[in-house]
């Protein structure tokens, strides 16, 4: 196929060589000249382990260029990506000023571009972003309409500084986040030659699974880390108790207890909780993570309260 990449930081970089190895047509596109010129030269602007080397071939082999003419590139291709970087604003929100100017761009582009068009954002963003930024944006600088005139999808990236070229090709899973299968095809057939389940989600649900991912990961760290603290006072080997611990794929690092629904409960899980919670206390070793989870789960408690009191108080009588 024949893609244009939006934006050259590091998911960028790596998605371009990995894509014009597969193949593919690729065409970088960032406002950075020196990124752009540093790539058109067979260079790397970004330091991952293997990829100069991948970005030298295929540029060597005609399948990777850059510029910074996004007109261009989106009329010379079929498919854009967007990669562009979503940074926290001070408040923990997320600045979407690059996501918006990629839209723009792509968006002028269609607006004399007479093919259908698909922009696949691969950039990191909260559930509803695509439905009250990303598609707006577009539709206002193209005028035309999505879903129509040209496709929307959303393709989670899962790549790990170090060991990202790898991962490009052993992912656990490919994500696609899709409306409508006029946008969700063609960007699943980028994906064929992996070995590894192809899902389809909504658009909605395919952002929100990178969040969950990720915060899942710092819960992982900060629960080892506070075992680990407590482990340690303990006079206890904390690396011994953690590699036995993941050694149950059953329950443990398992799909159990990851679906969301009523509370714990029981003899016990609250009993145990609050046993170790107590010996950290004891041992001066503070767990704020472990000391939530109490807290978190008399929330649910008294919110599955209100809804059955609500779902009851249909059925009686004015």
């Amino acid at each position: 196929m024949r893609l244009s990449i939006f934006g050259l930081g590091y998911v960028g970089c790596v998605s371009a060589a990995c894509f014009a190895t597969r193949g593919h047509e690729v065409i970088g596109v960032d406002v950075n000249e020196v990124k752009v010129e540093l790539i058109n030269q067979g260079g790397s602007p970004v330091v991952e382990p293997g990829l100069a080397e991948l970005i030298r071939e295929s540029v060597n082999a005609k399948r990777l260029r850059a510029t910074t003419d996004a007109v261009a590139a989106v009329n010379e291709s079929d498919i854009s990506l967007v990669c562009v970087g979503t940074p926290s604003n001070h408040n923990g929100s997320l600045d979407l000023s690059y996501i918006k100017r990629a839209c723009q761009e792509i968006g002028q582009a269609l607006e004399a571009k007479n093919r259908y068009h698909i922009v696949v954002l691969r950039s990191t963003m909260l559930p509803g972003t695509v439905e009250t930024t990303v598609i707006p944006a577009l539709e206002v600088f193209s005028g035309k309409r999505a879903g129509r005139d040209f496709g929307v999808a959303v393709n989670p990236e899962f790549l790990r500084e170090g060991t990202s070229l790898h991962d490009f090709d052993h992912p656990p899973f490919t994500l696609i986040g899709a409306d409508d299968e006029d946008a969700g095809a063609p960007v699943s057939r980028l994906y064929a030659h992996l070995d590894a389940p192809l899902i389809v989600a909504g658009v909605k649900e395919a952002e929100m699974v990178k969040y969950a991912c990720n915060c899942f990961h710092a819960l992982k760290v900060t629960f080892a880390n506070e075992i680990g603290n407590v482990c340690h006072e303990l006079d206890v080997d904390s690396h011994r108790v953690m590699e036995i611990f993941c050694r149950d794929d059953k329950l443990n690092l398992s799909p159990y207890y990851l679906k969301p629904g009523f509370a714990f409960g029981g003899s016990c899980l609250p009993k145990d909780l609050r046993a170790l919670l107590h010996k950290a206390k004891e041992v001066d070793v503070k767990a704020p993570v472990l000391e939530a989870v109490l807290a978190s789960n008399r929330q649910q408690v008294e919110k599955e309260k209100l809804q059955q009191i609500l779902s009851f108080q249909k059925f009686l009588p004015p």
